[in-house]
């Protein structure tokens, strides 16, 4: 009877720690400046200049993704994303090479559910 009852009220204890509310964690708020610019093309462009490393970073962001797939027809979006780093009409070559001789680094894409983008850093040379 007292096992029973001690591990009732074990049980207990348990289910009221885990059943309280977890503490909200509390991040300041964080404020990148930027200009906002957008092209005859509809194309935007979000540039934020930041001086303390010797950097350019281009991320370039296509608003498409697994979500445009249609069901039992997956993986496009990610193929495509392959598929662009082997060159295109106008350029039929592989994209990494001509990046990397103008000295781009960490040069790579990515496809998540809504969006395919690809980005490079450069060296800022003053």
């Amino acid at each position: 009877m007292k096992k029973s009852l001690f591990f009732f009220a074990l049980m207990m204890q348990c289910i009221l720690v885990f059943a309280q509310k977890p503490l909200a964690k509390k991040y300041p708020d964080i404020n990148i400046p930027y200009k906002r610019y957008t092209l005859k093309n509809g194309l935007r462009l979000l540039v934020h200049e930041d001086h303390k490393a010797p950097i350019i970073a281009f991320n370039i962001w296509y608003h498409v993704g697994s979500k445009n797939e249609k069901p039992g027809k997956t993986g496009f979006a990610h193929l495509f994303e392959h598929l662009m780093f082997n060159g295109s009409e106008h350029y039929n070559d592989d994209y990494f090479k001509v990046m990397e001789s103008i000295g781009s680094t960490n040069l790579n894409g990515t496809t998540n559910n809504d969006r395919t983008n690809y980005f490079e850093n450069f060296r800022c040379r003053r």
